[in-house]
């Protein structure tokens, strides 16, 4: 997926096309972007297919509409600012071909920067804690381990990142892809949590290594990140959520608890931080009766029986207890 992002392109597409072109076909779909992304790729690198849309689509609604367009058993999904390393293809689809249960798998995650060091994006997987905040194995919040070769390991996971995950098409368009509305964030996450209640599974496999730049599109601390993060987290519950608790309990409480984070940033200053959040709440608030309508078209499995969840939360576990490890949060 590309969207004004030529300087990706010229940084990372050749190593790409060494390590990718022998295992698999090769296709840029260009999310409306304004810059001369696409002749460039004409003009340097012609056995590479192009997808132009009319307009950004964002990262949800532009998959679904590029991935269209592909015959293919498998979908490799990889981000503009991914660095791909030697033989990384392989296992991935290795792992979906022999186990007819796995709908997706994600390979380990690296920063591009610091290269010993896991990416905030991905990881070594996707995880789910008690109360529905998404984190990952290698990176809680904004601490990202050292690899130490601690999570070499091929195992369940709850979700596979969108910076790169290999996915069968046939399991992405049964659930009808990603959800277009949440635009960018998150939507890798509901994909997912929609595929683990219709019972199949996603995995991590340490065999595959990629290199993540991160915050290509939008940076870290970017008000529409913190906007779109916030109101995707509550719509993916809503739609998705069984269990213990009932819905509308569960989602008071989390929005609570985000009011409480967004208390932090006004008093570190960030200001639009915090006005993020409410317009949020806001947005999904006046959206429930279409959340209402999206819940009913999938069965859902209690979600403490959901393999790659933990009863355990992270927020009082990072921040009270001050656990930074995945391995301290899980198993301390």
């Amino acid at each position: 997926m590309n969207f004004n992002g030529k300087n990706w392109l010229e940084k990372f597409i050749p190593t790409f096309i060494t390590h990718s072109e022998k295992d698999a076909g090769i296709y840029v779909i260009d999310n409306g972007s304004s810059d001369d992304s696409l002749l460039y790729l004409n003009n340097n690198f012609p056995s590479i297919k192009t997808i132009p849309l009319e307009k950004n689509l964002g990262f949800a609604g532009g998959y679904n509409e590029g991935l269209k367009k592909i015959n293919a058993e498998f979908f490799i999904i990889v981000n503009s600012d991914i660095e791909v390393t030697k033989n990384w293809i392989p296992p991935l689809i290795k792992v979906l071909k022999n186990n007819t249960n796995i709908s997706a798998v994600q390979p380990k995650i690296k920063s591009y920067n610091n290269k010993d060091y896991f990416e905030y994006a991905g990881a070594a997987g996707g995880f789910i804690d008690a109360l529905a905040y998404p984190f990952c194995r290698g990176r809680v919040f904004d601490y990202a381990e050292l690899d130490k070769k601690q999570h070499d390991t091929y195992s369940e996971i709850f979700w596979s990142s969108g910076a790169c995950m290999a996915i069968k098409s046939k399991d992405f368009n049964d659930v009808g892809g990603f959800d277009k509305d949440f635009f960018a964030h998150m939507e890798e996450i509901d994909l997912c949590w929609r595929l683990k209640n219709l019972g199949k599974n996603i995995f991590y496999t340490s065999e595959s290594t990629v290199y993540h730049f991160g915050g290509g599109t939008l940076k870290y601390n970017s008000p529409k990140k913190t906007y779109l993060n916030y109101r995707n987290n509550l719509w993916m519950i809503h739609k998705n959520y069984k269990g213990e608790i009932p819905l509308i309990l569960f989602v008071l409480i989390r929005i609570l608890l985000d009011q409480i984070s967004g208390s932090k940033l006004v008093l570190s200053g960030d200001l639009k931080g915090y006005f993020s959040i409410i317009k949020a709440h806001f947005s999904y608030i006046i959206s429930i009766g279409k959340m209402n309508v999206k819940r009913k078209q999938f069965s859902k499995i209690n979600f403490h029986e959901l393999k790659g969840h933990s009863r355990k939360s992270i927020i009082w576990n990072y921040f009270f207890l001050k656990r930074k490890t995945f391995s301290e949060i899980t198993n301390p």
